[in-house]
């Protein structure tokens, strides 16, 4: 017994979760915010508990993918403890409004007490106008529709997930983080395109996406490095979608990405930095219509389709073919230009900052991009990076390495209580 009580007292939290993570009972009601992040064909949740000291806890995450096809659902605690773990029918009708119904039955029994205070959306595109997160109403939602052909794949199943919180609570306030916000404040010749400025007052400029994850990176930066978030920094986020952003004392200045989510890098599906000749020519020349270009530069581009092999990273580097090795080589060769475009952007570079699921988890990509830029007084140490510290570079390096994981459910949890109006601890992290 005393045993036991010292446990309690000691780890009270991770006691109680390891004991009753299939069934977890709030004794008293809990203040939570939901976070959703909608895409095509999945929607990841996370649910944040906002203790009494302002802090933001994680209780719970977890996805649906497969939507439209076979719906897979899983949700793991703080502690990575699975909660849940269901395939569905795959002739089951599945929608975002669906999906949100599930999810919240699931919460309800499994997290009896918990009270919802307002849900943070993941929103891709917030146009010229918005450039900070904001509370919704049916105005906002109406305009935010309108942004839909800047970002065709992403925009309309964002809003799909709000209209499902809609239709399932009326009442429950709801604030969209955009992606685009974090760069709305970058000069104007850094979001101009080389045609007549009338097109760029229509709104064909660059914004520049993955702001959400940019913000959350910087915010971490300056609360454990503030000497380097002050000075010129680069920071790439290498994932799936995979772009890279000049910051400048914390504020953005450049982006790979540009009028869309194509733009720049390489990524897992989508091709990257493009002549605009090589659409004219496959429409006037292949017989490709624009919903064919589309799905090629979308979905069979980039990683898999210059390999043939995978989209996945992993995949590539375990792989012998000579074209998954190539497509590596140039998603590398195109971090590199990339990088010294947005080192000059800035008249310099202090520090590289990698992150996102290929960035947090290779160390053999953070090697080569290291190595390819020994030019800007990078020098990586090698066993920092096999490690995967938080620094990756010698101490001699006039150009310091960072590693710093992304959490960008936890960055609109923090801005759905500043838009709610309720106190939240100074640091983003516990």
């Amino acid at each position: 017994l005393r045993r036991c009580l010292h446990t309690c007292l000691c780890d009270g939290k991770r006691y109680f979760q390891l004991c009753f993570s299939r069934k977890i009972r709030l004794r008293t009601m809990t203040k939570a915010i939901l976070v959703l992040n909608a895409g095509s064909s999945s929607l990841k949740f996370s649910v944040f508990e906002l203790t009494h000291s302002g802090a933001l806890t994680l209780l719970a995450k977890g996805k649906i993918d497969g939507i439209g096809s076979t719906p897979h659902f899983t949700v793991k605690d703080q502690l990575g403890v699975s909660l849940a773990h269901e395939h569905w029918a795959a002739d089951t009708l599945i929608d975002h409004a669906y999906c949100l119904r599930e999810i919240s039955t699931f919460l309800r029994q499994h997290y009896q007490g918990i009270d919802f205070i307002g849900a943070g959306h993941r929103v891709v595109h917030g146009g010229i106008k918005y450039a900070a997160p904001l509370l919704l109403n049916p105005g906002i939602i109406k305009e935010l529709e309108s942004l839909i052909p800047l970002a065709p794949l992403h925009q309309p199943h964002n809003l799909a997930a709000i209209r499902a919180v809609t239709a399932l609570n009326p009442t429950l306030p709801q604030v969209a983080c955009f992606d685009t916000a974090f760069h709305h404040g970058q000069e104007t010749v850094a979001k101009l395109f080389g045609l007549p400025y009338a097109y760029f007052e229509r709104g064909i400029r660059r914004y520049g996406f993955h702001g959400i994850s940019y913000e959350y990176v910087s915010s971490l930066l300056k609360q454990q490095q503030p000497a380097v978030a002050a000075g010129k920094v680069v920071i790439a986020h290498l994932g799936n979608g995979a772009s890279m952003c000049a910051v400048q004392d914390g504020k953005s200045v450049a982006s790979s990405m540009s009028f869309t989510a194509l733009d720049g890098l390489l990524m897992g599906t989508r091709s990257g930095n493009l002549d605009p000749g090589v659409v004219l020519y496959l429409l006037e020349h292949e017989g490709m219509d624009a919903k064919q270009i589309e799905v090629l530069l979308y979905a069979q581009s980039g990683l898999l389709g210059i390999s043939g092999v995978s989209s996945d990273m992993r995949e590539l580097l375990d792989s012998s073919a000579p074209l998954a090795q190539l497509a590596i080589d140039y998603f590398v060769h195109r971090i590199s230009l990339e990088l010294g475009a947005l080192a000059a952007s800035m008249n310099g570079l202090d520090a590289l900052v990698f992150t996102a699921g290929i960035g947090e988890n290779s160390a053999e990509i953070r090697r080569r991009v290291c190595l390819k830029a020994q030019w800007l007084g990078i020098q990586i140490n090698q066993q920092a990076n096999a490690a995967a510290d938080i620094c990756l570079s010698e101490q001699n390096s006039k150009t310091s390495v960072w590693l710093i994981p992304t959490d960008e459910e936890l960055m609109i949890a923090r801005h759905t209580c500043e838009q709610l109006g309720l106190p939240i601890a100074h640091r983003i992290l516990n």
